[in-house]
């Protein structure tokens, strides 16, 4: 199917969520219509499952739709005991309107998810490239409909799905060619899926990347399950929805690499003072992104490395635990790089963003470069394509020219050539020039202004952008300069 033809398919499935939406909210329909997409999907793609939990039977048969779905998805989990507790039995309640339901099983039933052969991957119908496409092409209708649920939801959509351009950005920098991926706050599955991608675009096989995952919310838990299923992975997710700090579902696990984007400066978790995961010191109670950071540390193998989504604030704060164990993790030469963002790019949340790096190995290994004591500074905040006047897209060209800068970097099979830092853009620190910094991990403080010959040809936009940059940079000097001020006068006042 051309992207035409996928993005008419896309539009169509959306319009006829919305049958739902006068009798429900959006967290509400997004259940039920990422369920039936899934049962679409399963009662063709799984040989195990009986004919009473196929498509024809449960549209067509007797009672009421909401209690055959209900029956079908019971039968497509008992068949299918990796699927145990993550199907949604919601259809047959009394709130649920039946008729606008039906509409809705029409309209996906009428979906056609063919592969490029124009099978559907049905039993009988052979396998190969039509079953493969058709997977395919369901993976992309239900990644679409979580981004799209996402949008929907606003604040709430940011708990179970990362904007798709920053999950690429995260993937193209860690490259997860093989072994063990982990997530301790994997919402909807979505960086286990760019993981496999990212294996199979490199010529690589399903299968060399092994998935371990945790989510505390059990709707999400179970989209995620989901995600991973329609697209073919196998991963372990835990029986059970569980909060990561008070149940770690994977006590023994040292992964290769690590991909989360966890909860923005959460106030309500779970925290024992005396936990062994606080290497570097015990977390404050009211924010959690440095108990986070600890627990993905404390995950890494031997050679492990790790990228996570963070809010700005953790790059700077100097909150006396949180500076705290800033500064011990970059003593311990754990950061490998930082990455401003640019503002907008998360629809579900006004708080800026950065991404952190670390690699539990600096050295030369495989050919790369010796990065000990080092810290790459990425500013990246004047990036990205607005596609409207709320959300901000990272484009390929972004996503290339940023986890470029870093390969070359680190030197190695991916390197696009010999590093150099560039001024206004990015900058290789020592660990001195950070302590004389006082820890803060800005990238605006290390890599400055950009340098420009003013002959009076510079285009309008290059001139803005430049000036935005010396402006950012500039303020960031500013904050800094006022909290060395601030301390100073506390301490005279004491």
């Amino acid at each position: 199917m051309t992207e035409t033809g996928i993005a008419e398919l896309q539009d169509v499935l959306w319009k006829a969520a919305a049958k739902l939406r006068g009798s429900m909210d959006s967290s509400q329909y997004r259940d039920f219509v990422l369920g039936l997409v899934f049962l679409k999907f399963a009662s063709s793609a799984f040989a195990s499952v009986p004919e009473s939990a196929r498509w024809p039977a449960v549209v067509s048969g007797p009672g009421p739709i909401g209690a055959r779905i209900d029956a079908a998805m019971a039968a497509v989990m008992r068949a299918e005991p990796s699927l145990d507790g993550a199907l949604p039995l919601i259809f047959g309640a009394e709130n649920v309107d039946q008729r606008r339901l039906a509409d809705l099983a029409a309209v996906i039933g009428d979906a056609r998810f063919t592969g490029r052969d124009g099978r559907d991957g049905s039993p009988g119908q052979g396998g190969g490239d039509g079953e493969a496409g058709a997977r395919d092409l369901l993976g992309e209708v239900y990644e679409y409909f979580l981004e799209t649920f996402a949008r929907a939801e606003g604040r709430r959509g940011g708990e179970f799905y990362t904007p798709k351009s920053v999950v690429k950005l995260l993937v193209e920098m860690l490259e997860p060619y093989k072994g063990r991926v982990y997530d301790p706050c994997c919402g909807s599955g979505g960086m286990f899926v760019q993981a496999e991608k990212f294996v199979l675009s490199r010529r690589g096989r399903s299968g060399d990347i092994a998935v371990h995952g945790q989510e505390a919310n059990a709707r999400t838990w179970r989209l995620a399950r989901m995600n991973l299923a329609i697209h073919g992975i196998e991963g372990d997710l835990s029986a059970r929805h569980a909060d990561t700090f008070f149940e770690d579902a994977h006590p023994g696990l040292l992964a290769d690499h690590v991909l989360a984007n966890p909860p923005f400066n959460m106030s309500d978790w779970y925290r024992d003072p005396a936990d062994p995961r606080w290497r570097f010191g015990v977390p404050p109670a009211g924010n959690a992104n440095f108990a986070w950071m600890q627990h993905i540390i404390a995950k890494l193998g031997p050679r492990g490395g790790a990228g996570v989504v963070m809010a700005n604030g953790s790059m700077s704060s100097r909150q006396s635990a949180e500076s705290g164990i800033r500064a011990a993790m970059v003593e311990a030469d754990l950061v490998s790089c930082v990455v401003a963002l640019p503002p907008q790019l998360f629809r579900t949340t006004p708080i800026p963003a950065c991404l952190w790096f670390f690699s539990k190995d600096k050295g030369p290994d495989g050919g790369r470069d010796d990065r000990r004591g080092q810290v790459l500074f990425v500013d990246a905040r004047s990036m990205g394509t607005l596609l409207d006047r709320t959300e901000r897209v990272l484009t390929g060209d972004d996503i290339a020219r940023i986890a470029g800068t870093y390969h070359s970097w680190r030197g190695g099979p991916s390197a696009r050539g010999p590093y150099a830092d560039e001024p206004g853009f990015c900058r290789s620190a020592t660990l001195d020039e950070i302590r004389d910094h006082g820890h803060v991990l800005t990238p605006g403080r290390y890599s400055g202004a950009a340098e420009t010959a003013d002959d009076g040809t510079e285009p309008v936009r290059d001139r803005v952008e430049r000036l935005a940059k010396e402006l950012l940079a500039r303020l960031d000097e500013s904050a800094r300069l006022d909290e060395v001020v601030r301390a100073r006068l506390e301490r005279l006042d004491g």
